[in-house]
């Protein structure tokens, strides 16, 4: 038995979706800016931002620079992230008060939730409660979602009802049960994502359709003054990452205000100011890891004269199916798949030194693609048409 599988709502494709919510004025829609250029209005008062602002941006990856310069590429195609702004949330949005109707249908459709944190004191910003508490603010979005997927479950056990009664449906009698289960755990306040699977189940609870399953990022958003300080000195963060670590959630602590600066500086001084305060990563970098490491993708890579390219999928993923996310064609007509380690091949110099070498191993359709791998597929035309 174990909890809920990283990717059991993670879509198949080369677009991962992250969805970034909070409180109002808590920071989120100046974090949103930062990360992406897109400008979605900050304004101190609540819902300023009313329909989801989308800004889709590209994972920094230097792999692609240096294989790129290798192959003399005329292009670069970088995986990309696509974040969604969504409406500040208030306590009652699960029965449709504020933009509770639209923030949980605009979440619904995300692969994992940026959750906002505010963990800074500052009089000039108002908060919508009046006072400043992260465990609070994380409690009240926590307990929508919790609500609005009780409504749900609830409703698929009205539906699996009649053909469980008498146990004359053994499949619908097993799924009934374990809805009875999750309906209580989660009446208990607890998210879906801590819910205990045993084998078999994941179909169950996909059928709900359930907002707490997603997996979350608590991005702990620090005043400028803490720039610089030990995590563990700052009061608010540490009851964030105490909560997170409860329910098995990751945390980024970041200042949204300096990532938002930092977005509008030119590289040279970018790069001195990130000096200045030690940061070794942008919060966007940062962000970006968390993610794939919450979602359980890596990416491989394609590298030619034409182009140089990053490809997301699951870890795990097998080499035909990989082959798929560039064309259905290679994966249906899927004969090997010729693959070296980047960073070996950027050290020997070109593809022809890494088969002198024996670095290039030809891979059958059982082979699981690992992170950084150059790849080229061999496939058969007439094989894949049928």
């Amino acid at each position: 038995m174990g909890k809920i599988s990283k990717k059991l709502y993670k879509e198949d494709k080369n677009l991962m979706k992250l969805g970034v919510v909070g409180l109002p004025n808590v920071g989120k829609s100046t974090l949103f800016n930062a990360i992406t250029h897109a400008g979605a209005e900050c304004a101190n008062y609540p819902f300023c931002t009313i329909e989801p602002n989308v800004g889709v941006v590209a994972v920094p990856d230097e792999r692609l620079d240096k294989l790129a310069a290798l192959y003399s590429s005329k292009k670069i195609t970088p995986a990309v992230i696509e974040f969604v702004d969504i409406a500040g949330l208030v306590k009652g949005a699960s029965r449709g008060e504020g933009l509770g109707n639209k923030f949980l249908s605009h979440i619904r459709e995300v692969d994992a939730i940026v959750h906002v944190v505010r963990c800074f004191e500052d009089t000039n910003i108002t908060h919508v409660d009046n006072r400043i508490d992260p465990v609070t603010d994380i409690e009240t979005i926590n307990l929508e979602l919790i609500l609005s997927d009780m409504e749900a479950v609830q409703n698929r056990m009205n539906k699996v009802k009649v053909q469980a009664r008498g146990g004359a449906d053994k499949k619908a009698a097993e799924e009934y049960a374990f809805l009875e289960r999750l309906h209580a755990h989660l009446e208990s306040e607890k998210p879906a994502r801590t819910f205990p699977l045993s084998d078999g189940e994941e179909e169950f609870i996909k059928n709900c359709f359930l907002l707490t399953v997603k997996p979350v990022i608590y991005a702990a958003n620090i005043k400028e003054d803490d720039m610089g300080k030990d995590e563990n000195d700052l009061e608010f963060v540490n009851k964030v990452k105490d909560w997170a670590a409860q329910e098995g959630s990751e945390v980024l602590v970041i200042c949204a205000k300096t990532e938002e600066e930092l977005s509008q500086m030119e590289p040279e001084d970018k790069a001195v100011f990130m000096e200045e305060f030690g940061l070794g990563e942008s919060g966007l970098d940062r962000l970006i890891k968390k993610s794939y490491a919450l979602l359980g993708l890596i990416s491989y890579l394609t590298a030619g004269e034409k182009e140089t390219r990053a490809w997301t999928i699951v870890n795990g993923t097998k080499a035909p199916q990989a082959a798929g996310k560039i064309h259905t064609d290679f994966e249906k007509g899927f004969i090997r798949a010729d693959v070296v380690n980047w960073e070996i091949l950027v050290q020997l110099g070109s593809i022809a030194a890494a088969k002198e070498k024996g670095k290039v191993r030809s891979e059958g359709k059982d082979y699981i693609m690992q992170d950084g791998d150059v790849v080229e597929y061999y496939f058969n035309v007439s094989k894949s048409s049928k």
